[in-house]
């Protein structure tokens, strides 16, 4: 056998690792079997050649294994080498060196195409392929003949052989690059998107589908085929990507209600969920995600919200129980965050409700440091006086409020009417 200084160094290193030093040849070998005593090494030898991407050294390793076995599998291991080697004209040569004792080989014919392609030998490429899925019937060998036409921009022949392959076993990898050549090149949108449709509805959306649809989808804008889509990929995987891209959708298109809906049966973005009660004044679901969320993070701020929009749900405002549970949970906040929402919220509960009037305009005092143009705040600090029955200090700070043009609020505007009327009382008595 023929061998390169590099190989023949590395073979003679194997022999002494194996205690082999003599090549004692095997009369009589079956299947499986060695032909020669050390083709395993040689064998070694090619594999690691093409580990190290040494692939024209280890086609040379395969062609000489070939030689002394005569087993296929090394010429066709060799000639694959070579392509990879851009060698391609001495792979035909070899090629067409064995087909005549070797007539009928598709594999030969099979690699020759690629040898043929690599060296953009197109048309002659074609005229084998053509040749070859002619007489094996075969979807690799149309998909070769696919490829030819596809290379020689013959679009039209190409989707045809690419649907032969697809009819053949509905692989919905060549159904996409179908879809691809109909939509990119031959721009037949709608046959490409009605393919995949098809597809899907008979055989399901699997990711590969799915994804190439949500593609065209996007070109094309159309916003209620992409959340479709999205929707039936996210039911296959319920990833967070998806998931986002559903509520993008939603939000861009302000579809609220679905939104919701979305996120009550999925659970996949809590604060967004809160959110959208608040916005949509469900209090209760919103105190109980808020709740929820509070228990999960530890973040002080949700028992916060829990608290207000328990009151706010509560039908019945004079609910001492419920006074309670709001009264301990806000206090709990006020531990760990002074905002000043949480002091004027829990403040105007202690004054409105006769709980600790004065413990409440504290609070409110205190969040008037913060946001001393609040009208909210300035306004729970002028019903805190009028609790107190001191009229004229609670109608200074309402002429603050109407100087701020913060007289529009329904509760603001009842409590300067009360306190006009208080001021008016007490004048009489005076």
């Amino acid at each position: 056998m023929r061998r390169t200084a590099y190989y023949l160094s590395f073979i003679f290193f194997v022999l002494f690792l194996s205690g082999c030093v003599a090549q004692k040849p095997i009369p009589s070998v079956k299947g499986h079997e060695k032909v020669f005593e050390n083709e395993d090494i040689y064998i070694l030898l090619a594999l690691h050649l093409e580990q190290s991407h040494n692939f024209k050294e280890a086609a040379v390793v395969f062609a000489d294994l070939y030689k002394e076995t005569s087993k296929k599998e090394y010429i066709y291991r060799s000639l694959k080498n070579e392509i990879i080697s851009n060698q391609n004209k001495k792979a035909i040569e070899t090629i067409d060196a064995l087909s005549a004792d070797h007539k009928g080989d598709f594999e030969l014919m099979r690699i020759k195409v690629m040898a043929l392609m690599r060296g953009e030998e197109f048309l002659e490429a074609k005229e084998v392929a053509l040749k070859l899925s002619k007489q094996t019937n075969s979807v690799d060998d149309y998909l070769l003949v696919a490829e030819t036409y596809i290379k020689l921009q013959e679009f039209e022949d190409g989707i045809r052989y690419l649907e032969g392959a697809y009819i053949k076993e509905y692989n919905e990898k060549i159904l996409e690059k179908i879809s691809i050549i109909l939509y990119v090149n031959l721009q037949r949108k709608k046959d490409a998107i009605a393919q995949l449709e098809t597809h899907s509805r008979v055989y399901g959306c699997s990711e590969l589908i799915c994804n190439r649809l949500i593609s065209f989808y996007s070109n094309d804008n159309n916003i209620d085929a992409l959340l479709a889509t999205y929707l039936r990929l996210y039911s296959l995987e319920p990833k967070e990507e998806i998931a986002q891209k559903i509520i993008q959708i939603y939000g861009y298109t302000k579809n609220y209600t679905k939104l919701r809906e979305f996120l009550e049966k999925n659970r996949i973005d809590d604060e967004l969920l809160l959110q959208l009660y608040v916005q949509e004044k469900e209090y209760k679901k919103a105190s109980q995600v808020a709740y929820e969320i509070y228990k999960e993070t530890k973040d002080i701020d949700f028992l916060g919200q829990n608290a207000i929009f328990e009151y706010e749900s509560t039908i019945n405002k004079d609910d001492t129980a419920m006074h309670k549970s709001v009264v301990e949970k806000l206090t709990k906040v006020l531990k760990t965050s002074r905002k000043g929402m949480y002091l004027n919220y829990l403040g105007y509960l202690l004054i409105d409700h006769d709980i600790d009037v004065k413990k409440g305009i504290e609070y409110v005092k205190e969040a008037l440091i913060q946001e001393p143009k609040s009208i909210y705040y300035l306004d729970s600090l002028a019903w805190g006086y009028y609790k107190l029955h001191k009229c004229e200090e609670a109608q200074k700070i309402i002429d603050r409020i109407v100087e701020l043009d913060g007289s529009n609020n329904e509760e603001v505007l009842h409590h300067i009417e009360k306190i006009k009327e208080c001021v008016k009382k007490q004048k009489v008595k005076k």
